[in-house]
């Protein structure tokens, strides 16, 4: 119990410091729009919906989340600017319940009859998608489950050295046939390897070329038709990573793969290096689709399972 508690306090110190960047350019915003203020009115609102914009949570978001907090000043009839954070920080903790970013995700994984649990990974290049894959399947092994990776960004020959490289660092072994091999061969290998192995775990890389996504869709659409006539019902993820980085730009990517192929789960990464942490809240309840899995450093353990309370309360802790 105590190497738990060990753990959970250091992933916790983890994702306080990853989300540093976002606290104090937040709260420095927040602390201009109350100075001299002892009410939240209509002033106050308006230069909280500025800052809430500012920090990349997003319009519509934003205006959710103005609207909440106008309900209960309307009916609370008075409330004081040293409420604010209390408020915003049960609204924001709310609205992501609503979005299904589920707080108990963790690194397990459901067993399935016909074979491991599938993954396709899909994300454009730079965002760190063959990264987030390494670190995953660190965070499977450690979890006790037995990983195979499939190399099917085959368009570019770096995605496919750069996925051998972490599985040589991280102990699992890879399916690869090098630049320029059919993407869904090397994803039925990977699975047929997958199931001989009794493997708990498949992670498949694919391309993402965002210029021409009838390519791009027609590309995914061919290795998921390939992998469920290998594991029927495969892939059963569809792992969208983005880049956290990028603010807004990373919620339009999310636009665009979502029109190319049917994500179910998200990945935002490099949030330690950014303050723009506020596009976790716009992304999961714009989209729809839950965050699973966050990077707060560049650490081959930083890469956590969001969990949405423990977000919220180092965003505001």
């Amino acid at each position: 119990m105590a190497l738990f508690n060990l753990f959970s306090k250091k992933k916790k110190e983890t994702l306080d410091k990853g989300l540093e960047k976002t606290k104090q350019s937040f709260f420095n915003k927040l602390s201009r729009t109350i100075v001299g203020k002892s009410k939240v009115d209509a002033e106050v609102l308006d230069n909280l919906e500025e800052v809430l914009i500012t920090s990349d949570v997003g319009v519509e978001t934003t205006l959710k989340i103005i609207d909440k907090i106008e309900e209960r000043v309307s009916k609370d009839k008075f409330v004081g600017t040293d409420e604010l954070n209390t408020i915003l920080k049960e609204e924001i903790t709310s609205l992501l319940e609503e979005n299904h970013s589920d707080s108990t995700v963790g690194f397990d994984v459901p067993w399935h009859a016909a074979g491991p649990h599938v993954i396709m990974v899909v994300g454009v290049n730079g965002v760190g998608k063959t990264t987030t894959i390494g670190k995953l399947a660190h965070q499977f092994k450690a979890a006790g489950k037995k990983v195979v990776l499939g190399a099917s960004d085959t368009f570019r020959a770096a995605a496919v050295d750069q996925l051998i490289l972490w599985a040589e660092r991280v102990g699992v072994p890879i399916v690869q046939q090098g630049m320029d091999a059919d993407p869904a061969s090397v994803a039925f290998d990977a699975l047929q390897s997958a199931k001989s192995q009794e493997a708990d775990v498949v992670i498949i890389d694919t391309a993402g070329r965002l210029h021409n996504k009838v390519n791009l869709m027609n590309e995914l659409s061919k290795i998921k038709r390939v992998m469920d006539k290998v594991i029927p019902g495969a892939p059963h993820e569809i792992l969208l990573v983005l880049d956290g980085s990028t603010g807004q730009n990373a919620f339009e990517q999310a636009k665009q793969f979502s029109l190319a192929t049917d994500i179910n789960a998200l990945a935002v990464t490099k949030l330690d290096g950014t303050a723009k942490g506020g596009v976790v809240i716009g992304i999961s309840d714009q989209m729809k689709i839950p965050v699973k899995y966050i990077g707060v450093g560049e650490g081959v353990d930083d890469l956590q399972a969001f969990d949405r309370v423990e977000f919220v309360d180092s965003l505001f802790s």
